[in-house]
């Protein structure tokens, strides 16, 4: 029997468990994929919102507000990286002037850093803003992460305490009995006094198997590009246009690796695994972003992807245990500010819809995640130090990246280590630059098979039935 049972690993997910883990609880976190980040906490803009944005009185303010104060010292602890790179809310015409005064009231009432700005300002910060713009709203404050890191971090950092992952993990069907949950799912079932619901998009439908859900989830598609490095940055702060009924707009946004996201829109969709990405949809893109940045180099576009917001029909966050169950928690309706304010969600759950569940006594001893070996943040002496202790930290696997072998077979022995070419991609970046793995995922194929000593036909990229190599020709092995 477990004293709790996540559904779901993202970011709430990771972060609730990571925070659980902390006490003395027997914790188990389920996920229907086969790595941790997989759906809208991997494929989003990777900011961390300062809070001006969220209408007041919502749990989205609120969380949004405490979250983005939690940010910097949650990824000091996991050893990740922030940024706080400041961002300008644009307007281009009248209209947009009016939302932009009441955006920087808001903050002003939020105790947000907040400055207002003629174009002139703007442009001695940011030479590409376009001469479009009339007014920005400086926020200082605003902050970007690397999303599936903080995820992957939270989740090692949770599986070094006592909890339990299990992937490829499928619930099935949910019971209530007595004063516990029979959890059924496609590989076996699990006994738990407490179920916390963070499966996103899936949210209403892992309640429907007890009662009808009291919200109800739909998939709201956005669409990225991703530009590669240049020697000068287009950007240094996030650029947004001014929100509309659609979220934030379509943005310009620079990244923990110095690349670019542009992107997304917003279109909503029926099917909950719809992430592919459209022609219609990416045009839009780079029409919008044109009306606030000049001199963006599509040229430079080495990859598009999509991510899908669970919306809501509640328009807010549902955070609350059920009212027909008992101890069935729903961290549910997650959206955009999601990310920014998962640190928040995750001590409301842990501290507040729990606080009479369990006895908040924490573990004496508590084992802290080690950071991860980042050979080019090196001098050239401790590199060949490096090299020294393990020479496979000298074999460059990808070269765009400058990812040596040594670092993927890290990031596979890791607790929560990668399994797919995906996984190590995620971690440390093999196939992220120009050639998009081009040259080094088969490499990486063949150090994940040697790795975890399995066939390479074996290998996934990414999901079930993506093998890397799916038979041998005549003459080979």
């Amino acid at each position: 029997m477990y004293d709790v049972l996540i559904i779901g690993a993202g970011i709430s997910g990771c972060m609730i468990a990571k925070m659980l883990s902390e006490y003395y609880l027997k914790v188990i976190v389920i996920e229907k994929e086969n790595d941790v980040a997989k759906h809208a906490s991997g494929a989003n803009s990777a900011i961390i919102h300062s809070g001006h944005d969220p209408k007041p009185n919502t749990l989205k303010a609120r969380f949004n507000l405490e979250g983005s104060r939690m940010y910097q010292s949650i990824c000091e602890q996991l050893k990740v990286a922030y940024e706080r790179c400041g961002a300008f809310v644009v307007a281009c015409n009248k209209e947009e002037l009016d939302i932009l005064d009441n955006l920087h009231k808001q903050a002003l009432d939020r105790n947000i850093p907040c400055e207002i700005m003629d174009i002139k300002q703007i442009k001695e910060k940011e030479p590409n803003i376009s001469d479009n713009v009339i007014k920005g709203l400086y926020l200082p404050t605003t902050a970007i992460v690397t999303p599936w890191e903080v995820c992957i971090a939270a989740m090692e950092e949770a599986i070094l305490n006592g909890v339990e992952l299990k992937l490829d993990t499928k619930v099935t069907d949910i019971k209530h009995l007595d004063n516990y949950y029979q959890i059924t799912t496609n590989k076996e079932s699990y006994q738990a006094r407490i179920i916390i619901n963070c499966a996103g998009v899936y949210a209403d439908d892992i309640y429907s198997y007890l009662d009808k859900p009291p919200y109800t989830i739909n998939a709201r598609k956005g669409e990225y590009f991703v530009l590669d490095h240049t020697n000068k940055p287009l950007v240094k702060h996030i650029i947004y246009p001014t929100p509309s009924s659609l979220g934030k707009g379509v943005l310009v946004v620079p990244t923990i690796h110095h690349n670019i996201l542009l992107g997304p829109n917003s279109e909503q969709i029926d099917d909950k695994e719809g992430n592919n990405t459209t022609d219609d949809a990416l045009n839009y893109v780079k029409q919008q972003v044109n009306k606030t940045v000049n001199n963006i180099p599509l040229q430079n576009i080495i990859h598009n992807y999509a991510g899908l917001r669970p919306t809501g029909s509640t328009h807010d966050f549902y955070i609350q245990e059920d009212d027909k169950h008992p101890n069935f928690i729903h961290v549910a309706c997650i959206e955009s500010p999601g990310l920014a304010s998962a640190p928040a969600i995750a001590k409301y759950v842990v501290e507040e819809i729990m606080k009479d569940k369990f006895e908040h006594i924490k573990k004496a001893i508590y084992i802290h995640r080690k950071k991860t070996i980042n050979p080019r943040n090196l001098t050239a002496n401790e590199y060949n130090s490096l090299i020294r202790s393990k020479k496979e930290y000298g074999n460059i696997i990808c070269r765009c990246e400058q990812i040596s072998k040594q670092e993927i077979i890290d990031a596979i022995n890791r607790p929560c280590g990668a399994r797919t070419v995906d996984g190590v991609k995620r971690r440390c970046r093999p196939g992220m630059g120009r050639c998009q793995g081009g040259f080094c995922q088969p490499n990486v194929a063949k150090i994940i098979a040697e790795t975890l000593k399995i066939d390479i036909s074996e290998v996934l990229f990414d999901k079930d039935d993506s093998n890397i190599v799916s038979g041998y020709a005549k003459g080979d092995l």
